[in-house]
């Protein structure tokens, strides 16, 4: 299939200055993975004021005019490529494998991010994976997703067989799935639960929303962990469970009451002044049964570092009071 070559133009508000133009672009263009944009930045289809930049660390500048050349999607039908597999395992057998996805991977090849995805890696870590998956040889072993700048618990089922349990374990609502997200924002109640039906944006095709109309139903519960401030932003730290696992779901549903993730630019979580490297949302723990056994397994992501830090910066104290 042919394509054409786009031209994305953006002016550099104040907030982003100063941010590397890597993490900047993933936040202007949601959904390409940082690792496909500084594939981009490296091969000088990026300009900033002008002229062509190829560091990624580069710091962009207020008011600064970026222009990015994207280029014609490669063939959808083309093999995928396999890349070195770096991830930390949670667990591993001959049925079906737990990684620690990091913010800033994409799970599967899309429009925007062809390559430095989850599936990538499994192609390099199991050659032969994309063959024992000829029906679904684009999203190999994928049963469920993580967004690009969520990290945490990732189930891969290593089996066609597997694939099928993993995957109905999942539509059938018999996983559980807890996160860590930190808002912006204080809650009135201590804990809660939204219940509503999440479908595309009616807009804004990039974003998903609350509908009265079609949409799937999507179940939220949420407990208050802490509350406090970061450098005079109301936050709170919260442990959330889905019910169900429709697409940005969490995102939409604290966006609704008024407490987008902090860092999520799509839902109103940025905050003038306050530097934050990507929405502050970890899959922190997962139940899933074994796709052969049916035993209920547990598994734990550890907190990443970007996470902690921002938890330990959250103060009872004002210090705009």
């Amino acid at each position: 299939m042919s394509g054409r070559v786009e031209r994305l133009v953006f002016t550099i508000t104040p907030d982003c200055a100063g941010t590397r133009l890597d993490r900047c672009l993933s936040k202007l263009i949601p959904g390409s993975s940082r690792a496909y944009l500084q594939k981009l930045i490296r091969e000088g289809l990026v300009r900033c004021g002008g002229p062509v930049v190829t560091l990624p660390r580069y710091p962009v500048h207020p008011g600064e005019l970026v222009e990015v050349t994207v280029p014609a999607p490669k063939d959808p039908e083309a093999p995928l490529a396999a890349e070195p597999f770096a991830f930390p395992i949670l667990y591993e057998d001959a049925s079906m494998l737990v990684i620690d996805k990091p913010a800033g991977v994409v799970v599967h090849p899309a429009a925007g991010n062809p390559d430095g995805t989850v599936v990538n890696a499994l192609l390099g870590r199991y050659p032969g994976m994309a063959e024992d998956f000829a029906d679904s040889s684009r999203r190999p072993g994928i049963v469920h997703r993580l967004d690009k700048d969520t990290s945490g618990c990732l189930v891969i089922a290593k089996t066609p067989n597997a694939q099928f349990h993993l995957g109905t374990a999942f539509a059938e609502r018999l996983t559980s799935k807890t996160y860590l997200a930190i808002v912006r924002g204080i809650p009135r109640r201590d804990s809660g639960e939204i219940a509503n039906n999440i479908g595309r944006h009616p807009v804004n095709r990039q974003k998903m929303a609350i509908v009265e109309r079609g949409g799937k139903l999507a179940i939220t519960r949420y407990r208050v962990l802490k509350r406090g401030w970061i450098d005079g932003t109301p936050v709170a730290l919260m442990e959330v469970k889905i019910a169900t696992g429709r697409t940005h779901q969490i995102r939409v549903h604290m966006a609704s009451l008024g407490m987008p993730v902090l860092g999520d630019a799509l839902y109103g979580g940025r905050v003038t002044g306050l530097e934050v490297p990507r929405q502050l949302l970890h899959a922190w723990h997962l139940s899933v049964p074994h796709p052969e056994t049916g035993e209920m397994l547990e598994f734990e992501a550890p907190v990443p570092e970007d996470f902690l830090a921002f938890r330990e910066r959250i103060s009872s104290e004002n210090p705009g009071c």
